[in-house]
């Protein structure tokens, strides 16, 4: 399983550019779904030399777990880029928004519902987000918490079921009052 430290990547990008499309980057005001304007498609990075820290101290879950993301999961293939944010305790999958389906398409989402069985042991919840809209994902089922505005929250709960403890995560309006016993884990942007 995907640990909450990131290891140093042992694989390379080979071309692949879509996390300059997927992710949001803040400091270049850049949103989710929609390629940066400095990205050079299926090359790299135009400012590579001056790039922002946040797309510098970022690395794919691709590059750096082969043993838990075989070949099936290269994002050129996959259409996927998968993230792992200990600080927040959550493991990603950011979508490609031409291809809004591809997390829901094997092998990809049995490997999701595997993460979120053992969400309460590794303490990371699952989160699936396409632009701007976030999926919590269950063992049981997928929640579709909605379009993220700036200053939203996603708050997690442990709770506990038939089917044994799993995290609830809810998403709160910015300014809405937060429950005291829930753990807050990110910030929407």
């Amino acid at each position: 399983m995907i640990q909450p430290v990131d290891p140093p990547p042992v694989r390379d990008c080979e071309g692949c550019t879509l996390c300059c499309k997927v992710m949001s980057v803040e400091v270049l005001d850049k949103p989710a779904g929609v390629w940066c304007k400095h990205c050079k498609i299926g090359h790299g990075c135009g400012i590579h030399q001056t790039r922002p820290d946040a797309c510098r101290d970022f690395y794919c879950g691709y590059l750096t777990y082969p043993t838990e993301l075989d070949e099936s999961w290269r994002p050129v293939v996959s259409r996927l880029i998968v993230r792992l944010n200990p600080a927040a305790r959550w493991i990603g999958i950011h979508v490609d928004p031409q291809r809004p389906d591809a997390w829901r398409q094997e092998p990809y989402y049995s490997k999701l519902k595997e993460w979120a069985r053992r969400a309460p042991k590794s303490k990371l919840v699952v989160l699936v987000f396409i632009g701007r809209r976030t999926w919590a994902i269950y063992p049981d089922r997928d929640v579709d918490l909605g379009v993220a505005e700036k200053g939203d929250t996603a708050i997690a709960t442990l709770v506990y079921g038939p089917g044994g403890p799993r995290y609830e995560v809810t998403r709160h309006a910015a300014g809405a009052a937060v429950p005291t016993e829930a753990q807050r884990f990110f910030s929407m942007k």
